[in-house]
Parts: C-alpha cells; structure tokens; sequence
C-alpha cells in the first residue's frame, strides 16, 4: 500500500496518493478515509502524510501483531457525504480494513458511519470532523474524534468576540453538518450571553458569485462577519467579495478558514480573527515533533497531531485486541487511550507492544492534546485563537 513521506503539492501527487498496490496476506489494513480533493485539499494531504508517518514508525519497529505490516488503503471522499458512503463501503467491505482513520470533514464521516462503518463493526478515528452531529451518531461505540467538536469552538468563539467588544456580528456558514453545527453552537451561545446576530444566512459551495448573501448579510448593519466555511471554497470566496465591498470592519473565521493557503490566497486580512483547536505542548508533543520534523512534515501542519494520533491509536487498540479482526478494536482503542496505565508517548510502539504482550495497561498520551474518550467518543481540549499580522497566523493564546 502507498505510504507518503514527503508533502503533496499538486492534483497530481495526490493521484499517486490514492494508488493502493495489493496487500500482502500478512499486512494488517488500516483504512484512509480522506478528503484529499475538494474543499479541504490545501491541509488534507498533510493529515494523509502525518497518519502515514505514524505507519511508518509502527513497522520501523518491527510490525504489528507479532511482525506483520501495517498499510494504509486510502479511499477519497471528497468532503462529501454522497462520496463517504461509497468509499466507506470500499473500506469495510471489499478491501476488508481492520479500522478506519477518517473521515476528515464531518457529512463524509457521518455517511460512512451509517452507510457502512457501523453495520460493518469498524471502528472510525477522525482527527477533524468537528461537526456536532457526530456525537450525535447511534453508532455502538464505533465513532471516535481526536478533535474537540465544534460545541465548544462556537461557544468559546462566542466568548472571545464579546470579550472583544463584538456585540453584533453577521453569520454565513456552509449549509451542511459542520458549516451548521459550528454556526448554531456560536449563535446559541453568544445571543445566550447578550450578543445579536443582525443575520444568519447559510451558503453552498461551488459558486463563483455570493454577492447576493453578502447584500443580505450587509443589509442588517453588522460591522463584523463570521464566515464558518472553508478557505479553499466558498468560504473563500465571500471573503474576498465581502473585502471588496469594503462593508464590514472585522472577519472571523473558524478552523475550516484558518488553513496555511489563507494568508497565500488572500491579501490585506491583517486583523482577521480565526479559532481552532488548540495544540498540545510538553514530552508528547515534544515526540511527535521530531518524528514528523525527520519525515518531512511541519509539527503544527492543520491538524496533523490529531491525525497522527488517530492513526497511533487505532494500532494500539488492534495491538491490544491481539488480531485483525474487527471484534473488540473498539474496547481496546478505551483500554489504551483512557487511563490509568503506563504512559506511552508518540512514537513508543517497541516500548507499547512489551508492555501489552505483559499485560500491563497503557495510557497514550496525545500529541493532540489529552485524549480521554467520554461516552460519545469525544475528547477534551482547548480553543486557540489567532489574528492575521503581517501576513501571518498569529497565536493570541487559549480562549479563557
């Protein structure tokens, strides 16, 4: 199976990406589920590269389950829920995967679920699908996230706009479960504390023209514009046109705006204000770092660290399961991520696998942030917040 060790830059590339050879009949298969084309393409190969690299680590150190090889069988979907089915059922049910790392956007993770994961007792890891919804998901324990959900970037956004003075803002969001999800937490939660929202209009993709949602979002008189979409997309798109009319003062952003190609694509948005999860920091960071700095790969890529932590754990939990059968990946993935047990750092697949064959419980620590899954199979975390200055995403710490 390809696995990739050096940055995707090009449609191209991405093609040799999603080229899978035959697995051998020793090789435990791990499915990528992921939106490499798409809205999401400028830091999807990026998450691909960073699960890939934690592969590569896992059979530097001799395998998993006694010696055999770990690969990776991608299918894209696209960012789109009639795509994550389909690839899903690829996945699951003729490539016959042991797990599944993704979906990556939140409609394709949804529909995968449903439409195959479930039915087929797979468990899913995704490392950025932050829409509400997933939690949400009738899914027999099946469903994980590496990712804080959206619940607490809308509501944190919330909090840091009204700290900020931002008593009234203007909401477009793309019209689907994570455009959705994030608006309706962020509305919820800042008309709760005192805040107007002047306008509340959802977008498609895919158009070349949304002057006539930025009238509607202008005619209500916010001086401020939240855009929760993506960069690469529509998102992009009305922030351009919306810059153009020269109407409103401030831009927010959530983590779908705040890839690395924003500050490439688009000129004079010093000042915007963007928030995403927050990064982890300390001894498993400090691991992960120079595993993926020696591969090619920048630490703080978007949404790198939940991915090779997605990737990471479901090996431990197959490890711990002790085969490739499905059975039982799902008990384990809590046995290995929730505490107690010895703590394992990004990277200690030697240092785990000893520790497992002598029974003694592990405890990986997330190069993501802590990962304890609750009920719903998410995690806890922090929201960061940045500003564009001169050019650039800067840190303005956590959002208290």
């Amino acid at each position: 199976m390809h696995r990739m060790t050096k940055s995707l830059a090009s449609t191209a590339a991405v093609a040799v990406l999603l080229a899978a050879a035959p697995a051998l009949a020793a090789d435990v298969k791990l499915g990528f589920l992921a939106d490499v084309t798409g809205p999401i393409a400028g830091f999807a190969p990026g998450m691909v590269q960073a699960g890939n690299i934690a592969v590569d680590a896992i059979n530097a150190q001799g395998g998993i389950l006694g010696g055999q090889t770990l690969v990776s069988v991608m299918a894209d979907t696209g960012c789109s829920g009639d795509l994550g089915g389909p690839g899903a059922d690829r996945l699951v049910n003729t490539e016959k995967v042991t797990a599944i790392f993704g979906a990556y956007c939140s409609g394709p993770t949804i529909a995968a679920a449903n439409g195959a994961a479930i039915a087929g007792n797979v468990v899913m890891i995704s490392p950025s699908a932050t829409a509400p919804a997933v939690s949400e998901l009738a899914d027999s324990d099946l469903v994980f996230r590496t990712v804080v959900p959206d619940s607490m970037q809308g509501t944190k956004g919330a909090d840091l706009l009204l700290s900020k003075g931002i008593d009234t803002v203007a909401v477009t969001y793309i019209n689907g479960d994570y455009g959705k999800g994030l608006a309706d937490a962020f509305k919820e939660a800042y008309e709760a504390k005192g805040g107007t929202v002047s306008s509340y209009v959802a977008h498609e993709d895919g158009k070349s023209d949304y002057r006539p949602e930025i009238g509607q979002l202008e005619s209500a008189g916010a001086d401020a514009l939240v855009i929760y979409g993506y960069e690469n997309a529509g998102g992009g798109v009305i922030l351009d046109q919306a810059m153009e009319s020269g109407f409103f003062t401030t831009y927010v952003g959530g983590d779908g705006m705040a890839g690395d190609a924003l500050v490439k694509n688009h000129k004079d948005i010093d000042g915007m204000i963007l928030t995403k999860a927050a990064p982890a920091a300390g001894p498993a960071f400090d691991a992960y770092s120079a595993i993926v700095n020696a591969a090619g790969l920048a630490p703080d890529a978007t949404y790198a660290s939940t991915s090779f932590d997605a990737v990471f754990l479901l090996a431990l939990a197959i490890e711990k399961a002790g085969s490739a059968e499905r059975t039982g990946v799902s008990a384990a993935l809590r046995e290995v991520a929730n505490e107690p047990g010895e703590t394992i750092l990004p990277g200690e697949w030697a240092k785990a696998v000893e520790l497992i064959k002598a029974g003694t419980d592990i405890n990986y620590q997330g190069a993501s942030g802590v990962i304890e899954f609750d009920d719903l199979g998410d995690v806890p975390g922090a929201i960061e917040w940045f500003e564009i200055q001169g050019g650039a995403q800067v840190s303005q710490g956590l959002i208290e």
